[in-house]
């Protein structure tokens, strides 16, 4: 084992660093392999704990970062070259533009990680996982928010550690994941000591005592969390109402051709009709027109074929408003009154161009439909369709948790249209599942996602997927599924308890490793 370690510790630490980070995005889907990215989060740590000055940490934390993000966001490319016809140069400059920007957050960890000391136990076990939430959440909202590939992702839905995201949602489970990282670096360096360059075991005093304390909150962490699953947060309510989630397979590169709307159009109709569910959900822009262009047969049709299941059906259509703004909205027909939801969390550069004045060239060199939409608003209800309460969301907007539970918990469903066509044969559907399947649990509510061409699935109040279709196939996903009331922990406080938390943890954690007051003993590092 000593030989194995030092021949991985030989290999120069920046190389280490980003094979680490690209090798952590197997811990998320498509991959599952949650315990890995636990695994190179410990080797994170060691790597920084080995750095030689806080230069070189920031630099090991950049290239982690680097990696994990190129691996992890690649497909970004496949929307803006692929899709959007940028010109492939430009849009890999892009795209490894934006992923350093990303790679900054775990760049600032490691510097501040490596200044506090980093043979501080408190430095490792409190401060490094409290900052690992703290740059999770920051992600998920400055210019405008990016949370994808945050760590509590990862442990959903088969980690223990997923038992804690109905009391403190994603960032907290990004805390339990770092904080088992650190465990694991201190259960292993308490028993190494460094002698004339050799490493030996150490079986006596304090570091016995830290591989105890570090053994116990390791084990009471997991098994708190495996405790937390078995806990039904919420309870059903009403009756089971089926459903119909519409996958039509129509490929990105033709959707807003003249010559497709026709056929898209009648693929759609064709899906609604031979359905008997009391809510159909369509996915994203599935009808390439706006609303008013839609011929009034045609969702005359519709509605009467809803009205007939007795239900309603969920359409996702671009419409205008009298201002002459548009919109990304979900439109319902049907037995209750037509209604209407407008995506209000755009997706900067590809629904809306930030700071005009900087980036209007943009328009230029893409070639991607509805580019400038309005904002629906902030806080609308849900939509009262098919006997349940109907949380709407559309796409990008369930990355963001705290935006979710703003229609709980008076909504008995989630509901995610998306277009996902966007992203190719990438990760990024399967990632996508995961967040969805992450507000699941979060809420204690089923989510029911509609997708153009994967991954259209029903998803149970536990995050489990019931029943799903598959990827760049035309179908539908038919079940049912039961409404659930009430809210969890983390739907009455959302994200404030953990950053308050994390930051607390933060603080204090520095205050004393720079006193240089922690009760356990500092570690080696060579």
């Amino acid at each position: 084992m000593n030989a194995v370690t030092g021949a991985l510790f030989r290999t120069p630490p920046l190389l280490l660093a980003a094979f680490a980070g690209v090798l952590g995005v197997t811990g998320f889907e498509p991959f599952g392999l949650y315990p890995l990215l636990i695994a190179v989060l410990a080797l994170l740590s060691v790597l920084w704990r080995r750095a030689s000055n806080r230069r070189q940490a920031a630099a090991i934390g950049f290239v982690f970062g680097l990696g994990y993000f190129l691996a992890g966001v690649s497909w970004v490319y496949v929307s803006l070259h692929d899709f959007g016809a940028m010109p492939a140069l430009l849009a890999a400059v892009l795209t490894l533009v934006f992923c350093c920007i990303l790679a900054a957050y775990p760049a600032a960890i490691g510097y501040i990680y490596f200044a506090l000391g980093p043979r501080s136990s408190i430095a490792t076990l409190a401060v490094v996982p409290a900052l690992w939430s703290l740059t999770d959440w920051v992600r998920g909202w400055l210019f405008t928010g990016f949370p994808w590939l945050a760590l509590g992702y990862s442990q959903v839905p088969a980690s223990p550690l997923a038992g804690y995201l109905p009391v403190v949602g994603v960032y907290g489970v990004t805390l339990a994941t770092a904080l088992t990282a650190a465990l694991l670096v201190t259960l292993w360096s308490s028993q190494r000591t460094v002698s004339n360059g050799t490493l030996n075991t150490t079986v006596t005093g304090r570091p016995t005592r830290t591989r105890w304390l570090s053994a116990c909150l390791l084990g009471a962490l997991w098994i708190g969390g495996y405790a937390l699953l078995q806990v039904e947060w919420t309870s059903p309510t009403g009756a089971p109402v089926s459903v119909s989630l519409l996958q039509g397979n129509i490929p990105q590169d033709i959707k807003w051709q003249p010559d497709r709307i026709a056929p898209t159009l009648a693929a759609y109709h064709d899906l609604v009709v031979a359905s008997r569910a009391r809510l159909i959900v369509l996915p994203e822009t599935a009808l390439p027109l706006f609303l008013h262009e839609v011929p009034p047969d045609y969702l005359a049709a519709l509605a009467e074929h809803s009205r007939r299941n007795g239900g309603d059906v969920l359409i996702g259509v671009p419409e205008t408003s009298s201002t002459n703004n548009y919109y990304n909205s979900v439109l319902s027909l049907g037995t209750a009154p037509t209604q209407t939801y407008r995506k209000s969390h755009l997706v900067p550069f590809g629904e809306f161009i930030p700071l005009k004045f900087l980036f209007g060239w943009f328009f230029d060199v893409v070639n991607i439909p509805l580019l400038d939409f309005g904002r629906g608003d902030a806080n609308q209800q849900p939509l009262e369709v098919a006997g349940q309460r109907v949380a709407v969301n559309i796409c990008y907007e369930d990355v963001f948790g705290a935006e979710i539970i703003r229609q709980l918990p008076q909504a008995t469903l989630l509901v995610n249209v998306s277009n996902v066509a966007w992203f190719g044969r990438s990760v990024a559907p399967r990632q996508h599942l995961q967040i969805s399947q992450t507000r699941a649990l979060e809420t204690g509510r089923y989510m029911l996602r509609a997708t153009n061409t994967g991954m259209t699935a029903i998803i149970d109040q536990r995050g489990r997927v019931v029943k799903s279709a598959p990827e760049f196939a035309t179908g539908s996903v038919d079940g049912e599924v039961q409404g659930y009331a009430g809210a969890t922990p983390f739907v009455r406080f959302g994200n404030l308890p953990i950053i308050l938390f994390s930051l607390l943890l933060a603080l204090a954690g520095g205050w004393l490793a720079i006193r240089g007051t922690s009760k356990l003993r500092d570690f080696p590092t060579r």
